[in-house]
């Protein structure tokens, strides 16, 4: 099977131009209207695949049965579809064309993934029993996954494993790792507000300096992780922006 998908240039250039598309129309958390309409239009143009639309607002369903028939095994195999609120500064022929939006996380190629795996399993179904190609939305902090297992996932499609993947830039191409343990952090989000008193740059001592407040609040977050969580725990605090002051002197 390895060697047939290498050798088949065909699906090759089918993925790029889908993952160009894609990637040109980045939409974000449950608004991924235009990219669930081209998964759908997609999987039904595949032989074989059963396709539900409208779980999680945005979220596309495939199904496909094995020639080998219907033995009660259901495998899934899952990508996520959004994108981010980044603007794009790349200059290519496929470059977001919705400002603000881009996929800058590799989602496009995600999706794209799973519909190359779609399509080639649909032209090569050997295999007894069901896989499901989950394309999940809003996976950037919006919880796209959770919301379609609360609206039924798998009570409708009631999957023993599922599989799913990130890619990974720092690996060579064609290659997957695994890990036994945590890989990445989950996200928490936190903010901060912190009321200073204005005063001119050249008189600081008349004013209450946020900023400084700010760095100091900063440092000592780590802390928390270096006197508060064992070491044989995993934790990471990271502060990914501040927002101050309007004018250099002030």
């Amino acid at each position: 099977m390895t060697q047939a998908i290498k050798n088949n240039s065909e699906l090759h250039e089918l993925m790029k131009a889908w993952r160009h598309d894609i990637h040109c129309h980045p939409e974000t958390a449950f608004t991924e209207v235009r990219t669930a309409e081209k998964v759908a239009t997609l999987l039904r143009s595949f032989a074989g695949i059963e396709v539900h639309t409208g779980l999680a607002k945005t979220g596309v369903i495939g199904v496909l049965t094995g020639n080998r028939g219907d033995n009660g095994q259901m495998i899934g195999l899952r990508a996520d579809i959004d994108a981010l609120d980044i603007t794009e500064e790349n200059q290519l022929d496929y470059a977001s064309s919705v400002a603000g939006k881009m996929h800058a996380c590799g989602h496009d190629g995600h999706t794209t993934m799973l519909l190359g795996a779609a399509k080639y399993l649909s032209e090569n179904p050997n295999f007894a029993g069901k896989v499901v190609f989950i394309f999940q939305p809003a996976e950037e902090n919006a919880g796209g996954g959770e919301v379609m297992v609360k609206e039924g996932l798998f009570e409708k499609f009631p999957c023993q494993s599922v599989y799913g993947m990130h890619n990974w830039p720092t690996l060579p191409a064609g290659h997957f790792a695994v890990h036994q343990k945590e890989v990445m952090a989950a996200t928490a989000s936190f903010d901060v507000t912190i009321q200073g008193k204005g005063s001119h740059a050249a008189m600081p001592n008349l004013g209450i300096d946020p900023i400084m407040v700010a760095t100091q609040l900063i440092q000592s977050f780590q802390t928390i992780i270096s006197r508060t969580i064992a070491p044989t725990d995993t934790a990471v605090i990271s502060v990914t922006k501040i927002n101050t002051g309007s004018a250099y002197n002030i």
